[in-house]
């Protein structure tokens, strides 16, 4: 995150924060709020279930749990102001207590659901690894694990911090930030680690006079409270966020992912997704604009192709046509490259000219 001081240079963030803002009045309103889920409400949704399996026993039949299919693009429908979201009436996967393909999932679901049960009845927390240690032998992986947690959120409708299970987070904020931990903890942002060529930035002078505005770096699939921070950060702030990510689909999937939120969690859609995010850079155009050296651009993979394709399929492309002609500008020409590929230019090339520029003139789309 970058919050220095607004200034005249950088009157285009200016004006995208009026209009973002503007789009926070017009669709306050129209906007579901989440509701809060008390403890009392986790433990009752999880006797309900486990009062059916209770049930399905005495009258000798075998139990089933049903679980939202997660999977399927059919279970899920776009909203231009909160991204993708599951279905209400979206089909469900059978969990058989008396299938040989499935009892063991069924175990593991019912254990979990006890972990949960315990956790959130003595108000205590736990990571998912944590839950995998508890029974190496029963859950196989920690996979399996990361699945059922999700599946039982899903299942459960309820968001997954209400289940007092967390991931271990694997993102890093940098910035002129401060924020105060449930806990009372102190966390000084300003101080914490990032990425080098994030942090020179942070560190340059030019970042003294530009307007208040947070910037994800992309490193990998976004873990959930990855985006449970950015978004937290718009609900409070207001300001306007950009993606800087490689110009290839990875990059632009993982952009897309903090912007309109994935498939497997749509159901949580409302407190993981930022609709108002814009894409900074590595734009494709950019390669071509900024001739970028040829030995710097690689070519794209037959994978690639396959994801791009894939991406152009969104349903979200359709209200994003600049994003569109970049990803199509990135099949004419079959090649990709990483944010490190601007050092082919000068080694400072990246924060000394091309962030300061996109931001101060609104190189974005």
């Amino acid at each position: 995150m970058m919050g220095c001081r607004g200034a005249d240079l950088f009157s285009e963030i200016d004006m995208l924060r009026s209009q973002l803002l503007h789009n926070v009045e017009v669709t306050a309103d129209c906007q579901r709020v989440e509701e809060e889920i008390s403890p009392q409400d986790v433990l009752t949704r999880i006797e309900n279930i486990i009062l059916g399996i209770v049930t399905s026993l005495s009258k000798d039949e075998a139990p089933v749990l049903a679980l939202p299919n997660r999977s399927s693009w059919a279970n899920v429908s776009f909203d231009s102001a909160i991204g993708l979201q599951m279905s209400s009436g979206s089909s469900v996967t059978t969990i058989r207590s008396d299938c040989a393909l499935s009892v063991a999932k069924f175990a593991q679901i019912l254990k979990i659901l006890l972990v949960i049960y315990r956790l959130v009845q003595s108000n205590s927390y736990a990571t998912k690894r944590d839950i995998y240690y508890n029974n190496t032998q029963l859950f196989g992986s920690q996979k399996t694990v990361d699945g059922i947690v999700d599946d039982i959120s899903c299942m459960l409708k309820v968001p997954r911090r209400s289940l007092h299970v967390f991931a271990t987070s694997k993102g890093l904020i940098s910035g002129d930030l401060c924020y105060i931990e449930e806990d009372g903890t102190r966390i000084d942002c300003h101080s914490s680690s990032a990425d080098a060529t994030f942090q020179r930035l942070l560190d340059d002078d030019f970042c003294t006079k530009l307007s208040p505005c947070i910037i994800i770096t992309g490193k990998g699939v976004p873990d959930v409270n990855s985006r449970l921070m950015v978004r937290k950060l718009w609900d409070t702030l207001h300001i306007p966020i950009f993606a800087l990510v490689d110009a290839d689909p990875h990059g632009i999937e993982i952009m897309c992912i903090y912007k309109y939120g994935s498939v497997a969690m749509s159901f949580e859609a409302h407190s993981l997704t930022v609709p108002s995010v814009m894409w900074l850079g590595l734009l494709p155009s950019d390669l071509q604009r900024l001739r970028v050296p040829a030995d710097a651009l690689i070519p794209l993979t037959s994978t690639d192709e396959n994801k791009l394709t894939s991406l152009l399929k969104r349903p979200y492309l359709t209200s994003q046509p600049d994003w569109q002609k970049e990803m199509e500008l990135m099949q004419q020409t079959k090649v990709k490259a990483e944010i490190q590929s601007l050092a082919a230019i000068a080694p400072d090339y990246l924060t000394s000219i091309y962030l300061p520029n996109k931001l101060r003139y609104g190189g974005w789309v």
